[in-house]
């Protein structure tokens, strides 16, 4: 992980205090996997097999349009039952970045929908790194922020709850939000 990283990157990160975050964040998983659980698989903010990061957001819509952008590029839309998860989350040392913050570190566009990660992983490294529990950056899929978590920087079970989960409407979600 460290390959990814250089020093003026650190160091800016290192320059922003972590912020306690406490409060309820969505995640669309598919009805078979653990709502509470991160992968090592790689996204937008996580390297490849570096660290566990759970992808949330802080808006129902926010979670719901980014498993649909994905769900959406496939040749047939999935028919798999997916939830909605409403999970009670409690940070101490949160790393929020605006999209102004996040140009100056260098992702020219944060709110790119193109799957282009090289800026934005080093982002999410550098904050685990340094020991954040997470990060809020501005959402590529909808006008809102996420919360990326990193479950190993949680020191108790208490810090993650799962609220509710409930089954995920496609034609109604589309209808009711306009996406197509």
């Amino acid at each position: 992980m460290r390959d990814i990283l250089d020093a003026q990157l650190l160091d800016a990160l290192d320059a922003i205090q972590g912020e306690i975050f406490e409060g309820e964040v969505w995640r669309a998983t598919w009805a078979t996997r653990d709502p509470l659980a991160g992968s090592s698989a790689g996204g937008r903010w996580s390297p490849d097999n570096s660290f566990d990061a759970l992808y949330t957001s802080l808006e129902r819509d926010g979670a719901l349009a980014e498993i649909y952008y994905h769900l959406s590029r496939a040749p047939v839309f999935s028919s798999s039952h997916t939830y909605i998860n409403k999970i009670a989350v409690s940070l101490s040392s949160v790393l929020r970045s605006s999209v102004e913050q996040i140009q100056k570190i260098g992702v020219a566009d944060p709110l790119a929908t193109r799957i282009d990660y090289l800026k934005s992983q080093p982002i999410g490294a550098a904050a685990y790194l340094l020991e954040f529990d997470g990060l809020i950056v501005p959402s590529a899929r909808w006008d809102c922020n996420n919360l990326i978590l990193f479950p190993e920087k949680m020191s108790n079970d208490e810090q993650l709850k799962l609220v509710e989960a409930n089954d995920v409407n496609w034609p109604a979600w589309r209808e009711a939000t306009g996406v197509r």
